[in-house]
């Protein structure tokens, strides 16, 4: 069996959120949404955990976690630098944010080795998909490019506060990913239905509660980081075309993109779970409701780290 690590994507700073939200407390013993992600693979039997991070964030990050998961899960930091690029390429003048969620997960590459999961650092998944993805993960060939994700259903990931961006799925009759769209405004509209919206309001599309999503809960072979390094310079040619300020390089696409040349299958793992998150500040007294609750019923001990 394969020796599974949990990748952390924590190196956004959550602009519409409007500061650190990696480690805004969301209970009254101080934990974080990351630190139920961790308990979460933990139990499913990750044992070792990369947290992908500003080189600013360490001190922080490393203080919290030597006492938390620290103590029971091997653990490591990789760092987002923007300088992080290709030989022959350098950042354009006024460039400040990260390349993306694809760059985040390459940054890892000199740390991890062998399958890994990714996941975002300030999104609650549930335990189920880390059960699932463990198993997929510990039993599959490295050398080769049977993915995953975990998919979850578009009910469950809306919040009530604002828009959010959703991965659409299409997944095909044996479970496989097909076609994977990113919609970047998805809500509740004023019908109660959910729906999104690509020219400000103006227009709405409708989208089927049970639509599958990805919330970038994937499970790759350490094969991605290879893609990742070889499809970045070509990345790179097109942004500092288009848009170098803001341009990102982006996992479900480099994803979409091995699917669609047949290179790569992705198998997906459906989820029931909610998902909980403080996309907003007004997002932040429901997610502490929730884990509340989940404590109350005994879902989680009273305190993830003794």
């Amino acid at each position: 069996m394969n020796r599974p690590t949990l990748v952390i994507m924590a190196a956004g700073m959550g602009s519409r959120y409007g500061g650190l939200k990696q480690l805004d407390p969301v209970t009254d013993e101080g934990e974080i949404i990351m630190d139920f992600s961790l308990y979460d693979a933990m139990m499913a039997g990750f044992d070792r955990a990369v947290f992908v991070i500003k080189e600013e964030m360490e001190e922080a990050f490393s203080e919290m976690i030597s006492k938390r998961a620290g103590k029971y899960m091997e653990t490591a930091f990789a760092f987002q630098k923007t300088d992080d690029l290709p030989d022959g390429y350098s950042v354009p003048e006024g460039r400040v944010k990260p390349w993306g969620t694809a760059h985040a997960v390459y940054s890892a590459r000199k740390v991890v080795d062998g399958p890994f999961a990714v996941i975002n650092a300030d999104d609650y998944y549930g335990p189920a998909g880390f059960n699932t993805i463990y198993e997929h993960l510990a039993n599959c060939d490295d050398n080769g490019y049977d993915f995953c994700m975990v998919s979850y259903r578009l009910k469950n990931t809306i919040t009530e506060n604002g828009h959010v961006a959703r991965g659409i799925c299409s997944v095909t009759e044996d479970g496989k990913l097909e076609d994977i769209v990113e919609r970047t405004k998805i809500m509740r509209i004023e019908d109660g239905s959910i729906a999104f919206t690509e020219d400000d309001g103006e227009s709405w599309t409708s989208l089927e509660e049970e639509t599958q999503v990805s919330m970038n809960f994937w499970g790759f072979t350490s094969r991605m980081f290879d893609e990742l390094g070889a499809r970045f310079p070509e990345f790179l040619d097109d942004a500092l075309a288009d848009d170098p300020i803001k341009r990102e390089y982006l996992l479900p696409a480099v994803t979409d993109a091995l699917i669609k040349e047949g290179k790569a299958t992705v198998k997906v793992l459906d989820s029931q779970d909610k998902w909980y998150g403080v996309t907003y500040k007004d997002d932040k007294p429901d997610v502490m409701a929730a884990l509340r609750s989940m404590k109350d019923k005994g879902l989680y001990p009273e305190k993830l780290w003794r």
